[in-house]
Order: structure tokens, then C-alpha cells, then sequence
């Protein structure tokens, strides 16, 4: 490049550009200049990266494993400063920041992040030091598994799930920037490599595993630089509560969260003197009381220590910290009365003092100078006695509230807030009037569950995007629904009528309707399930189960092609299951406890993950199509009329093979996403019949793994193939005309927590084979041709007799019938390979028969020779009298 054309954005170069005839010192310096930046390496006239730089970022490409093409620009073709993420210095066209987080989209139904597209393998962090003006290295929310910091001139590994230690050999690192967070199946075993980064200003490590490193806090705190620093939900455990000083010098912001310390808030936390604002330590498990040395820290902006187990009372001197923004103390063991002190926290924006153990009244006074507060959380159990004045008019508007309160009305001051975008109240009682539901219309978000709320629905539009109302004795016909609401709660309440109201007023929608979850499930509702289904073609979640509501499914729902999960359980639903819902995706299928007859359904989706079929009158035999679904891991068709052989092939389900809940790609969850933030918005759940119980799963659905076929026609033997379910936990066969042998092979079902074959034609003996399985805590084999002792020196002896009973020929522990065993000497003699022998009967046969013959030959010869008979009786007298003669000597 020409000196003449130098950007004008590099005016420190126009001095090369200069007229030096007028002041030959001037071109000195340039020459000086030029050459001080040549010997740098900042003086790049060809504004390309640098060769090193490039090969760095080729070898950290090379080492990681790309699924979905981020690094497919890292090539040689193309500049490195060009490259997605890479940003270089507009000087010298070094590299200054990488920058490849993972940007995840959740999709409506999902347990875990897919990140099947992100980077993951192994990197190593001391190959990106080689960049020698990196700055900023930003990797969150990847899929790393490992890193590597090895010496840049031995190229010797040492990976950080092993151990780290730091290398005199390694020169510093300019680093100021490092975020490695949610990289959640990352173990960083020591962070001894933070030595060599003295510049860090910012570090993020949250939610990667850091349990093995012991001296994190000691480490950190060698930071000189340091001013934020988040290690959230890593798995600490030490927080040195006793250390009376940490050295940290510039610390701004900390966040501890989520690490199960156990112990009080740490001393060294308020005896710093680096101007500290943010503290998070929520979930925790901390325990005493605030210290008043909190007083200490007089620039604290924000205090987060919610869901922990601390105690007492929240002092009076805490209206003292006069920048505080934030305080969330809710979540504790905090009793006592609220202080009006809180009252003076002028700057306060957030409050939350919820979930606690508070008693007394709350008034305007606890409130009285918060002008800028927008968050509000102040609900408890039992709740507290709200006494404000009528005429009070707050100094805030608040943007979310939540609250629980004492008395038949709800306070005269909620009406004036006019930005409310959340509204929560929880465990009150009170009327809802007219003017009650034309306030709420103008809320986001609406939550009113578990309350005593007397107020009817017949005419009210629902407008809120979202309205969760369960739980609250609400009366009379649905409601209307407008184009807006796109989540609709209304379960366990008394509302009667039909579905009609709700599904088919269509006046309010224009035309468009964003309803994605809809539960009026355990109300009174009557009638069909109407064919209105075609304006609500958002739909993914439809619950309404436990109502009294009869006719066929309507043939409409088909159009249904987002539904995910439908419940029609428990209603006097009748007919087959109509072809038309396998135009949906549906991974939740629940319909038990109706009159619906024909065969299983043969097309519901492969990806499915429940099918709940129980107490109907579906026939014929179990579809081979089951075996396809690989995801099914809730299996329950018990109490029909099915018959035919159990499918050999179930061992085709892999999501029974293993029982990896964790990383199941399932979700009990649904996610909506309004007004850009994202929520978690309800738990899926199922009942279940296991252990001979009726158990609600809602948030521990994800781990129970469950095959129900019990009370059906089922005939033939158990494929020995269903005993390679190793993840299964329940198991029941019971109530069926099963035959033949229990498999030995039941064993391997090392996850067994609950197993009933009960009521079957099993014969032979108990397998051993089955005190193998140390999880079993129920078992049923009553009722069956079981012969046999039961294995002994086992668990098996813990279960009650009625496990065993209906077994004629069963014996031994805890049977009260002892089992008879033939001495040793009794036993039929066995060959070298265990068989019974075949010589070994007629040789005892042959030797009795041999003793015997000699025996009467002897006997017959004495009998008929008279002179052996009379030498044998003399014989006799002789021993006799020579055995007197013996006796009369002793």
C-alpha cells in the first residue's frame, strides 16, 4: 500500500505522510516510528493477518469437532480477520477477540438444550495463547468435553480433567476476557492456568464442573485485575466462611450461586475493601443470620440470596444500605415482622422477601420512599394481613407483583398500577368483580392458582398472553379466549357446561389464534369434544382429562399438526382412536380410563415418548409398529382385552435399554417465548400404576422407565428379548395366561424397582438369578404353578408371603412351608459332568441283590444240616457264658 493512501482512521500514521523538508527531525521520528512498529509487528503495510495467527486458529480448528460448519469460513482462502468470530486490531490485523458461543433455539417440547450443532471434543487453551494480542475468548454454551493446556514448546498434554500445574516456561497471557460457561459436560479439575492470564478482568465459568479444585477461592483472588467473576452452579463446595480476608483488589461483581456450600455467609466477604456492588449466592444451602458487618459494604448495589436456610430476623439496619437496587432474600427461614426500615430504600427496584416465615401486618409504611421499585415479591404461607389505607396511592409502578395476602379484597392500590406486566397471587381468598377481570386484561402474564376465588367465568374474555387460573374454585361456563392468549391453565376448578364456549367463538380471534397449551382438565364439563379444532391449529399441548365428557374424538383434530401432547383420560370417551391424529406429533398419548374400543393404534408417531392406553376395551394383538418407537419409554396398555404373544422385538425400544434420564430428549416441560424472554412454563405429568400404587409423576416422570401390560389375554412365554431392557424400573405382566419358565435371564434388569407376574401359568423354579436385582422393593409372583424353595440368603426372604402365595409347590422362607431335602447319602450319585450315572443305579441294585442271596444261602444251610445247626446253637452258648462270666468281673 502507497503512503499516500493511507486511511484517514490511522491519523498516528500521517506522520509518515508529512512534508519532511520543512523539519528533517520529523522524518527522523517517522523513521523512528515505522521502525519501532516494524520490530513489534504492528506496523503491517499489507493489512493481512498474520501468518502465526492464522496457522494458531487452523491447529485450534483441526483439534475440535465441528458438526454443523461454524469454522466451514476458517479457511486459507480467506483472510483470518474475516473469519466468523475472529476480530483483529484495525492497526496491525492481529488477532484481539474470538468469539464462538452457541446460540441454542429450545424447541417447544425439550429436556436439555440441543447442542448437537455446537463445537465440542477437546481443545486446548494454550494453543489460543498463542495468539499473542487475544484480549477477549468468548466459547460459552459449547459442548466441550476437555481441555488441554500444554507448553507451547514441548507440545506436552495435560488435560484439565487430570490436573493442571502451572509452567514457568508459559509467558502470560494478555487475556481479559474469558467465558467458558455452560459448557455443562466440561470438568475443569484445577484452574491453576489462571496464573499465567494476570490481566483477567472478566471470568465466567458457570455451570462447568469444578468439584475437584479445592483452592478455587485462593487462586481467583491471585487476580490482581479481576472485577467480575461468575462461577455459578460449578459444583463448589469450600467457601471459606472463616477467612477473614480474600485479597481480591477489583472485584465488582460475584456470583457464587447455586454451589452447596453448608456453611454462614463468609467473613471475607464484607471485610473487602475493592468497592464490591453485585452478590449472588442464591441456593447455596447457607445458614445463620445477615451479619451486621453487611453495613460494611457501602456501594453494594445488589444482593441475591434467595432459596438458602438463613434465619432470624431481617434487622432494621438493613434500611442503612441507601444504594442497594436488589435485594432477594426470599426462599428462607426468615421470621418475624417485615421492617418498615425496609421502607427507606429509596433506590430499590427489586424486592424479595416471598416464601419465607413472616408474621404481622404489612402496610404503606413498608413502602414509603421505594419511588422506583418495579419488582415485588411478598407472598407467604401463611399469608400475611395486608392493612393499607384505601386511599393510598403508591410512589411506584410496578412491572411484575407477586403477592399473597390476609382478607376478602384485594387492596385498593393494585388498581392504580398501570404497567403491571406480571401479575401473581397465590393462597388468598377474595372477590373478583367486573372490574377485577377488566384490570387483568391488561396483563402479560396472569397467575392466580391455589386461591379461593369467588368469581364466575361465563362472561369474561381472557386477553393476557398467559392465564394459569387453577386451583381456585372458579364457577360457571369457560371463558372466551382473544387472539393474544397463547397458554390457558383453568384445571381444578368447578366449571361445568361444554367445550363449546371456549373452542368455538371465534369472533375474537380475527381470524388467528396463538394458543399453543390449553388444560381445563379435572372441572365438570360435559358433552362432546366439539369440531372447532380447526382455528386452533397452534395447539401443542391439549389436556382435558377427568371431566365427564362423551362422543368420539372428532376426526378435526387431525388438523392438529403442532400437538405434542393430548390427555383425554378419565371421560366416557368411546370408539377407535381415529387414523386422522397420526397428522400429529404426538410424543404424549394418554387415554386411559375410557370406553374406547379397536385395535392399539398402529401409526402413532415413532418419536413417541408415552402411551398410556390403560383401562379401556381395545383388543386384537400388541402392533410390531411399538418395537419402532425408540424414545417410548412409558409403556401402559393394562386392563383391556389385548391378546396374542408379547413382541419379540421390544428390545428395539433403546430408550428402555438404558436409563439415561438425563440426557433423554424428552421434555416434561413446554416453552413459550413472549415479549423476548423465555420461561419454563409447566411440568407434564402422568399417573401411573407401579408398586401396586397409584402415583402422580410429574417432575420425576423423565426417570421412571415402565412397561404395564397387566389384566389383558396375553398367552405364550416371555421372549427371553424383553430381559434386555436393562433401564427398565416397573414391570407388569400380571393377570395374563403367561406359561412356561421365569427367564434366568431376568437378572440382567439390574434398574428393576417393581415386578408383578402375578396371576399367570408360570412353572419351575424361581431363578437365582433374580437376588441379583438389589433395587427390587416389590415384588408379586402369587398365583402362578411356581414350584420349588426360593432362593435363599436373599432379598427374596424380605418380601411377606403374599408375593409367593397361590404357589401349591413353592417352599422355603417366608413360606411357612418347609422344604424337604434328601440327605447326601440318599442322593443319586452324579459323573464327572454333573449328570446323573447311569452305572451308578445298577451297581447298588447288584450289591443289595448279592447280600441278600448270600444271606439266605447261609441261613438255609444251617437250617437243613443238622450237625451245622447244632454246632452253630453251641457256638451261641459258649458266647453267652463266656459274656456272663465277663459282666459278674466288672
Amino acid at each position: 500500500m502507497k503512503l499516500n493512501s493511507i486511511p484517514p482512521t490511522l491519523p498516528f500514521l500521517s506522520l509518515l505522510t508529512m512534508d519532511t523538508s520543512s523539519s528533517p527531525y520529523a522524518f527522523i521520528f517517522a523513521c523512528l516510528l515505522c521502525t519501532m512498529m516494524f520490530d513489534a509487528g504492528t506496523c503491517n503495510f499489507d493489512n493481512r493477518c498474520s501468518k502465526k495467527d492464522t496457522q494458531t486458529l487452523l491447529n485450534f480448528k483441526k483439534g475440535v469437532m465441528d458438526p454443523s460448519g461454524v469454522l466451514s469460513s476458517w479457511s486459507t482462502q480467506q483472510d483470518c480477520c474475516e473469519w466468523r468470530g475472529v476480530k483483529c486490531d484495525t492497526i496491525n490485523s492481529r488477532v484481539t477477540q474470538l468469539g464462538l458461543p452457541c446460540s441454542t433455539s429450545l424447541p417447544n417440547y425439550i429436556e436439555k438444550e440441543d447442542k448437537s450443532h455446537c463445537l465440542t471434543g477437546t481443545f486446548s487453551l494454550s494453543l489460543l495463547m498463542e495468539l499473542e494480542f487475544l484480549n477477549y475468548l468468548d466459547l460459552n454454551n459449547n459442548d466441550f468435553l476437555a481441555i488441554q493446556f500444554d507448553s507451547v514448546h514441548n507440545q506436552n498434554y495435560y488435560n484439565l480433567s487430570v490436573s493442571i500445574r502451572p509452567r514457568q516456561y508459559l509467558n502470560s497471557s494478555t487475556l481479559r476476557h474469558l467465558d467458558l460457561s455452560y459448557n455443562e459436560n466440561l470438568v475443569i479439575n484445577s484452574l491453576q492456568f489462571l496464573f499465567r492470564m494476570p490481566s483477567l478482568e472478566y471470568l465466567e465459568l458457570s455451570f462447568v464442573d469444578l468439584h475437584m479444585e479445592t483452592n478455587w477461592l485462593q487462586i481467583v483472588t491471585t487476580l490482581p485485575s479481576l472485577s467480575e467473576l461468575s462461577m455459578s452452579y460449578c459444583q463448589l463446595k469450600d467457601l471459606s466462611p472463616s477467612l477473614q480476608h480474600a485479597n481480591f483488589t477489583a472485584l465488582k461483581i460475584l456470583d457464587l450461586s447455586g454451589n452447596k456450600f453448608h456453611s454462614e455467609l463468609p467473613k471475607w466477604l464484607f471485610n473487602l475493601s475493592c468497592g464490591l456492588s453485585d452478590i449472588f449466592l442464591g441456593s447455596c444451602s447457607l445458614t445463620g443470620q445477615l451479619p451486621k458487618t453487611l453495613l460494611n459494604l457501602r456501594h453494594l448495589e445488589k444482593l441475591g440470596l434467595r432459596n438458602n436456610d438463613l434465619n432470624g430476623s431481617i434487622p432494621d439496619w438493613i434500611g442503612e444500605l441507601d444504594h442497594l437496587q436488589h435485594l432477594l432474600l426470599g426462599g428462607n427461614m426468615f421470621s418475624g415482622f417485615i421492617p418498615k426500615s425496609l421502607g427507606n430504600l429509596s433506590s430499590l427496584t427489586y424486592l424479595s422477601v416471598d416464601s419465607n416465615q413472616f408474621t404481622g401486618v404489612v402496610s404503606e409504611r413498608n413502602f414509603a420512599k421505594m419511588s422506583k421499585l418495579k419488582y415485588l415479591y411478598i407472598y407467604s404461607s401463611p399469608p400475611l394481613i395486608f392493612d393499607f389505607d384505601s386511599h393510598w396511592i403508591p410512589p411506584f409502578q410496578l412491572e411484575s407483583l407477586q403477592l399473597s395476602f390476609s382478607g376478602p379484597h384485594l387492596p385498593a392500590w393494585l388498581y392504580t398500577q398501570r404497567y403491571i406486566q406480571d401479575l401473581y397471587i397465590y393462597g388468598s381468598s377474595f372477590q373478583a368483580p367486573d372490574k377485577f377481570w377488566n384490570f387483568v386484561s391488561r396483563v402479560s402474564q396472569l397467575s392466580l392458582e391455589d386461591n379461593s376465588i369467588d368469581g364466575n367465568l361465563s362472561n369474561i374474555l381472557l386477553n393476557s398472553t398467559v392465564v394459569s387460573l387453577s386451583s381456585n374454585g372458579l364457577k360457571g361456563s369457560l371463558p372466551r379466549l382473544s387472539s393474544n392468549v397463547a397458554v390457558v391453565g383453568l384445571s381444578n376448578n368447578s366449571l361445568s357446561g361444554s367445550i363449546s364456549p371456549l373452542l368455538c367463538d371465534h369472533k375474537m380471534l380475527n381470524g388467528k389464534s396463538n394458543l399453543v397449551y390449553l388444560d381445563i382438565s379435572l372441572n365438570h364439563l360435559s358433552g362432546g369434544l366439539t369440531s372447532c379444532w380447526k382455528n386452533w391449529k397452534s395447539l401443542i399441548h391439549v389436556n382435558l382429562g377427568s371431566n365427564n365428557l362423551t362422543g368420539k374424538i372428532p376426526i378435526s383434530m387431525g388438523v392438529l399438526s403442532n400437538l405434542a401432547s393430548l390427555h383425554l383420560h378419565e371421560n366416557k370417551l368411546y370408539g377407535e382412536i381415529p387414523p386422522s391424529l397420526q397428522n400429529c406429533h404426538i410424543l404424549i398419548f394418554n387415554v386411559r380410563e375410557n370406553n374406547f374400543t379397536g385395535n392399539i393404534p398402529n401409526w402413532i408417531p415413532h418419536a413417541a415418548k408415552a402411551l398410556q392406553l390403560r383401562s379401556n376395551h381395545f383388543s386384537g394383538n400388541i402392533p410390531a409398529q411399538i418395537c419402532q418407537m425408540s424414545s417410548l419409554f412409558i409403556l401402559d396398555i393394562a386392563d383391556n382385552t389385548i391378546s396374542g404373544h408379547i413382541p419379540t422385538c421390544l428390545c428395539n425400544i433403546t430408550a428402555l435399554v438404558v436409563n439415561n434420564a438425563s440426557h433423554r430428549e424428552y421434555s416434561t416441560t413446554l416453552q413459550y417465548n413472549f415479549s423476548n424472554r423465555s420461561f419454563y412454563l409447566f411440568e407434564e405429568s402422568l399417573e401411573l400404576v407401579v408398586k401396586g400404587l397409584v402415583l402422580e409423576y410429574g417432575n420425576n416422570l423423565k426417570f421412571m422407565n415402565l412397561i404395564d401390560m397387566s389384566s389383558n389375554n396375553l398367552s405364550g412365554t416371555i421372549p427371553v428379548q424383553m430381559f434386555s431392557l436393562f433401564g427398565l424400573c416397573s414391570l407388569n405382566l400380571s393377570h395374563n395366561k403367561l406359561t412356561g419358565k421365569i427367564p434366568n435371564e431376568i437378572g440382567n434388569m439390574k434398574n428393576l424397582e417393581s415386578l408383578d407376574f402375578s396371576m399367570n401359568q408360570f412353572s419351575g423354579e424361581i431363578p437365582q438369578a433374580l437376588s441379583k436385582l438389589s433395587f427390587l422393593c416389590c415384588l408379586n409372583l402369587s398365583f402362578n404353578n411356581l414350584t420349588g424353595s426360593i432362593p435363599s440368603g436373599t432379598q427374596l426372604q424380605g418380601f411377606s408371603e403374599l408375593s409367593y402365595t397361590g404357589n401349591s409347590d413353592l417352599c422355603g422362607p417366608p413360606l411357612t412351608k418347609v422344604c424337604f431335602k434328601l440327605p447326601d447319602k440318599d442322593r443319586k450319585p452324579k459323573n464327572e459332568d454333573g449328570d446323573e450315572s447311569e452305572f451308578f443305579p445298577w451297581f447298588h441294585i447288584g450289591l443289595k441283590s448279592g447280600f441278600v442271596a448270600g444271606f439266605l444261602g447261609v441261613f438255609c444251610a444251617i437250617l437243613l444240616n443238622g450237625k451245622w445247626r447244632e454246632a452253630y446253637f453251641k457256638s451261641l452258648n459258649d458266647l453267652r457264658d463266656r459274656l456272663c462270666a465277663w459282666l459278674s468281673t466288672i
